[in-house]
């Protein structure tokens, strides 16, 4: 279990689709507009820039769908090819197109296809749906494009319930050995695609997608990791950056064990704003005293579930690694406090199903016991991303004191869950550095003060690193601000879609 995943498709509230299936078309942009996007590809590539897309019907009202190419590795292009899936809706009118819009939802592991059907695609703003053709692509090892398989669903249920605070040198090997049997199974069943699903790869696949469609600039909107993805893009094709939205961002200037621990202080934030919440409620089950009581309230719970998990109502019982997954999962939006209240509540009396069911929702597990690869993926690429946070349990044993210190509740599991990369079958490619992305147009970068999953504190580093950032602040709960009610928010990041006008840097919402 890492937690290092940094996105909630539940977060924007998903919409409701539309009724109608629209037709199969094929063709977009122009031959002169194409030309002019895949001009400047490295002569290498040009098969990859300059290849046409067969649009069809993808089963999804109002979308579309389509596979493209790109190399496996890109150091030998002429090697194998990777199918990589994408999507679109075109846009609707009226007003004259803006281009094709990108989005991503983070992980990372996240499917963008997932988010661009399920939300972007229909949720966001009528005029920006208008004026943009909004498209997607699963990221290289995610979803659709060649995915990361590691785990059957019962070992990833064994997985899952694995004690992620160890109390003695037995359970640490029992922890130990469960990272070592996560990288053994994804080496097993994805030996080839396991080097190849860095960020970078997939930034590059992306302007190998903006050609494809047309467009001489690449108009952007990513949420959390999408953030780290839509930065590394810019610092690779600085000139290409059209309009870029940074939503929850991520630092890419910090280590895997600072990260780790910056998350972890950030979730203890989010509780500490549930649980001055929760107290003021008449059915809150960590009683009504101070927010610093309802926190001591919850570690004595997540302890007695460590001694003696609970029923559920199925053959999986709640003991703390679930039950703790399940509250850090309602961390990510504050619309889903009271049904955690409830959650609590229930499992306080015995019964484990509503944080089971949460957790559940966490790491995409289906009713019959199947999982999505987001877990999978979100592993493969931490670990390819940046070396290891630590490498052996004694660093680890060294580093809880401090993530304690970063939060009371969710510490211990949280510093243990930093090990998860330190058996990792491949050897990480990628390094902490600042970006800086000279020469791009504005990036507006979006931070929310109590985000749990993307401290503020990284878009203030980020809009500062970045030569053309724009911080946008929105004070207020949960991950990400776009589409979650403030108007302020939605009018500043919609004018500079639309406008190509940023706030004023420093703007609070």
């Amino acid at each position: 279990m890492d937690f290092r995943r940094l996105f909630r498709l539940s977060a924007t509230g998903l919409a409701a689709a539309v009724l109608l299936v629209s037709g199969c078309t094929s063709g977009d942009s122009s031959s002169s507009g194409a030309e002019s996007a895949v001009s400047g590809a490295p002569t290498e590539l040009k098969k990859f820039y300059g290849q046409k897309l067969g649009w069809r019907d993808c089963g999804v009202p109002g979308f579309q769908c389509a596979t493209m190419k790109a190399p496996l590795d890109y150091g030998e292009p002429d090697g194998t090819e990777i199918r990589l899936a994408v999507a679109r809706k075109k846009a609707t009118g009226p007003g004259k197109r803006l281009g094709s819009l990108q989005v991503n939802p983070g992980g990372p592991g996240g499917s963008a296809i997932d988010y661009l059907q399920g939300y972007a695609g229909i949720g966001y703003p009528a005029p920006v749906r208008a004026r943009y053709d909004m498209v997607a692509m699963d990221p290289r090892g995610v979803a659709r494009s060649a995915p990361v398989e590691c785990f059957t669903g019962k070992e990833m249920d064994a997985y899952t319930q694995v004690d992620q605070t160890p109390d003695d040198a037995a359970e640490r090997k029992i922890l130990a050995d469960s990272y070592k049997k996560l990288a053994r199974g994804c080496e097993k069943r994805s030996a080839e695609v396991l080097p190849h699903v860095s960020t970078i790869e997939a930034a590059r696949d992306m302007d190998i997608f903006r050609a494809v469609l047309g467009d001489k600039k690449l108009p952007y909107v990513g949420a959390s990791y999408g953030t780290f993805l839509g930065a590394t893009y810019a610092e690779l094709f600085p000139t290409r950056v059209g309009r870029f939205v940074l939503d929850g961002a991520m630092d890419p200037s910090l280590p895997a064990a600072e990260l780790n621990r910056d998350q972890t202080a950030g979730f203890e934030t989010a509780f500490k704003a549930f649980a001055a919440d929760c107290v003021k409620q008449p059915d809150c089950p960590l009683g009504t005293g101070s927010p610093a009581d309802a926190g001591k309230r919850m570690k004595e719970f997540f302890n007695a579930l460590d001694a003696k998990p609970i029923p559920t109502g199925e053959p999986r019982e709640l003991g703390e690694s679930l039950a703790t997954t399940g509250v850090i999962n309602a961390m990510y939006d504050e619309s889903a406090w009271p049904g955690l209240r409830e959650s609590l509540s229930s499992a306080m009396d015995g019964d484990g199903s509503g944080l089971l069911a949460l957790a559940d929702s966490y790491y995409e597990r289906a009713g019959d016991g199947s999982f999505t690869n987001l877990m999978y993926a979100n592993a493969a690429v931490n670990c390819l991303d940046l070396p290891a946070a630590y490498t052996e349990p004694a660093e680890v044993e060294k580093a809880v004191p401090s993530f304690q210190k970063a939060s009371p509740v969710f510490g211990t599991g949280l510093a243990w869950s930093s090990l998860s990369c330190a058996y990792w079958p491949t050897k990480a490619t990628g390094a902490p550095h600042r970006i800086e992305a000279k020469g791009a147009a504005p990036i507006l970068v979006v931070g929310t003060t109590r985000d749990p999953a993307t401290p503020y504190k990284w878009a203030q580093s980020l809009a500062d690193q970045l030569s053309s950032g724009v911080l946008l602040t929105y004070d207020g709960d949960g991950h990400t601000a776009y589409g979650r009610g403030s108007d302020c928010v939605d009018t500043a990041i919609n004018t500079y879609l639309l406008e190509g006008t940023p706030p004023k840097s420093g703007k609070k919402c």
